[in-house]
């Protein structure tokens, strides 16, 4: 069709096409300041830089989560338990970190700026790793460890300031990324459009599937490296993976979709509905929700306001949402802003309420990192003392890279489970997600309780190997035990099924339900949940350690480093038995839990969808 100029007119629906592919998307903007459009920013398309970046930064940090233990004990000659507690509070302070980080960033400068920032901290971090791993007057002499006669000097003093220095650079800028990333890339699409509503469900999958594949690569080539050709050639393998995945993700910068800094602290305006709710506790609530202060939906009006509806539920909050007796009423009525620390809108109370209602979640989310605290310890540990050939005297695999038969096989089931499984259980549940958030987290605390007994029970019987060969005093490095160290890769594998559920749940069900403002540090309640568990892990060794120290001859179950010695199964089994009591405990509050209203898994939209 044309014009009377002769000019053709596009059909309708070309026109329509072409508005949505120049879109312009609310609330976002491009690096320059510009409006983010659709079509030319986000996507799935721009999701691969972040992708990308996040499992090239897994292969530089991953190797240290599972073979420093290793570098502490035989490098820096730091006892079993010390450097265990040492990795764990390291592990507990790169997680707990990310929160602080999330909030600054959504506050001050933005998640992409923050994970610049981060991945340039994390590179100082692995260069100074590097460099003290590289001369040898920075570390102790060499001296084997695990000869009882020999006398191994500890590192100390300004080496030791070193070492952990460089360590906690390394975890400041792990946390950065890890609170920043995923919640960048999650901005790359926009809930609102069917299509990108779609990519998004199956985001959080992925984004495990980037890190399996960066873990795979750690786990080999790195573990490798830091095993036969030396800690300062690995070290400088993780430095270079840093780079290049600080490279990847500065190459995406002209095509994300960022965030407009509003520079509130949603954490701090929860805090203070807690106040509020605290300072007003004296007043009666309303028979009647609706009298409870709210701003009124003004049509027209510059900034939208978001809205949620009032639910029955932690009523005792609700009085955050009565003005004050003595507060005289606001000219203009409701339309008025709240007064901070005295009076908030409906809305924010309702935000309150679902932080406090997901707490119990979290809560329960920590004990199974303290079981994932045991797997990069001790399990590792353990392996120092077996038989590492496989495929004959041919390869040996070392303890460090265990792991790889977990992730291997969730290198190809995600895909199998994102792309088989869901759609299949979409269409039986009516879930967008196959199973809620809730069953999926359930179903791997009840596989991290297995994980535990599997490996009590596979050290159960690599104490009997060492006991019936006259071999609990042997040096593993020079006289292995006769049992290979395969045997462990029973319960890294039931572990690494467990992580696949719970990761991914805990994600989605953070992400989900958390109000739009605390979207970015929704995600940070995963890694702080994983923080306190490792920290509840250094504790819980010394806790066993006091608690048994008369009881045994090595002084307690975890004491010292013969581990041939110790009483590592009976610490599994009592893993196992407080795994189970955490199950139970999820399953109480898991019932109790309401999802928010807007959030509740609709067939009805699924099928519009």
């Amino acid at each position: 069709m044309e014009n009377e100029e002769g000019t053709a007119i596009p059909s309708e629906p070309q026109t329509k096409a072409t508005e949505k592919v120049n879109e312009v998307i609310d609330g976002k903007i491009d690096w320059r300041g510009r409006p983010a459009r659709r079509g030319k920013h986000g996507g799935v398309n721009t999701c691969w830089f972040i992708l990308v970046s996040f499992g090239l930064e897994n292969v530089a940090s991953l190797s240290l989560a599972v073979n420093l233990i290793t570098y502490f004990t035989v490098t820096m000659h730091i006892d079993l338990a010390d450097a265990s507690n040492a990795l764990t509070n390291y592990m507990g302070t790169s997680y707990i970190i990310s929160v602080a980080i999330a909030v600054f960033a959504d506050t001050f400068i933005g998640r992409y700026k923050s994970v610049l920032l981060s991945a340039a901290v994390e590179l100082l971090g692995l260069l100074l790793l590097t460099m003290q791993a590289h001369k040898p007057g920075l570390k102790p002499p060499p001296c084997n460890i695990f000869d009882p006669t020999a006398h191994c000097h500890r590192i100390e003093g300004g080496d030791a300031a070193l070492l952990f220095s460089a360590l906690y650079l390394v975890a400041i800028g792990s946390a950065g990324i890890k609170a920043s990333l995923p919640v960048h890339c999650a901005d790359q699409f926009d809930d609102t459009d069917p299509k990108e509503a779609v990519q998004m469900s199956s985001f959080f999958n992925w984004l495990l599937l980037s890190l399996c594949v960066g873990g795979a690569i750690s786990l080999t080539l790195l573990v490798w490296v830091q095993n036969n050709k030396g800690w300062d050639k690995g070290f400088a393998v993780s430095t270079g993976s840093m780079f290049l995945a600080f490279v990847v993700f500065l190459v995406g910068v002209p095509w994300y979709r960022i965030p407009v800094v509003r520079g509130k602290n949603a954490l701090l305006e929860i805090g203070q509905v807690y106040v509020a709710a605290f300072r007003n506790r004296k007043l009666i609530l309303p028979g009647n929700p609706e009298e409870l202060y709210e701003i009124s939906r003004m049509k027209g009006s510059a900034e939208a306001e978001e809205f949620v509806p009032h639910r029955d539920q932690f009523r005792f909050l609700d009085k955050a949402a009565i003005p004050a007796p003595t507060d005289p009423p606001a000219e203009g009525g409701d339309n008025q802003p709240p007064q901070a620390w005295k009076f908030y809108r409906v809305t924010q109370v309702e935000h309150a309420k679902t932080v406090l209602g997901m707490l119990p979640i979290f809560g329960c989310a920590i004990f199974m990192s303290t079981c994932l605290a045991q797997l990069q310890t001790f399990s590792i540990q353990q392996g120092t003392t077996m038989d590492t050939r496989i495929l004959g005297d041919h390869v040996k695999l070392p303890p460090a890279t265990l792991p790889i038969i977990p992730i291997s096989f969730m290198i190809i089931i995600i895909p199998l489970y994102d792309r088989v499984f869901v759609p299949f259980a979409r269409r039986i549940t009516g879930h967008r997600t196959g199973i809620t958030y809730l069953q999926r987290i359930g179903v791997g605390l009840v596989l991290s309780c297995l994980s535990m007994a599997t490996a009590a029970l596979v050290e159960t019987k690599r104490k009997k190997v060492a006991e019936s060969h006259g071999m609990l005093d042997a040096i593993p490095v020079l006289q292995p035990l006769p049992i290979s160290c395969l045997w462990l890769s029973l319960q890294y594998f039931i572990f690494g099924i467990a992580d696949m559920f719970t990761y991914v749940g805990l994600l989605e069900f953070f992400y989900s339900q958390a109000p739009t403002p605390l979207k970015s540090v929704s995600i940070s309640f995963l890694w702080c949940s994983m923080s306190v568990g490792y920290f509840l892990s250094t504790i819980l060794v010394q806790v066993v350690n006091a608690a048994t120290k008369n009881n045994t001859r090595s002084g307690g179950w975890l004491h010292g480093n013969n581990i041939n010695r110790n009483h590592l199964n009976l610490f599994y089994w009592l893993l196992c038995v407080l795994s189970f009591l955490n199950f139970l405990n999820y399953l109480f509050w898991a019932n109790w839990y309401k999802y928010r209203p807007q959030d509740k898994d609709d067939p009805s939209e699924d099928e519009k969808v």
